[in-house]
């Protein structure tokens, strides 16, 4: 048995795991930002509805003051 060609086939098949997971893990959190940027998890109504069942009564500048926050933490 050839040891430096099992090494070498073992080293190739780490290697490209690696490689695979890396590339994976950028694909996945780019596609993961454009889902959340296209599909926000929070809007203007349900910020009203949340403050509603709180017992306040929200004025728009406290839900657009709101909405600013919120997009802050996803950018």
């Amino acid at each position: 048995m050839n040891w430096g060609a099992f090494l070498i086939d073992v080293l190739q098949i780490v290697g490209g795991l690696i490689v695979g997971l890396v590339a994976g893990f950028f694909l996945a959190r780019n596609y993961m930002k454009k889902y959340m940027k296209k599909n926000p998890p929070i809007n203007e109504q349900m910020i009203k509805t949340m403050m509603t069942q709180m017992g306040r009564t929200p004025s728009q500048k406290q839900v657009n003051q709101m909405m600013k926050a919120m997009s802050k933490y996803t950018d």
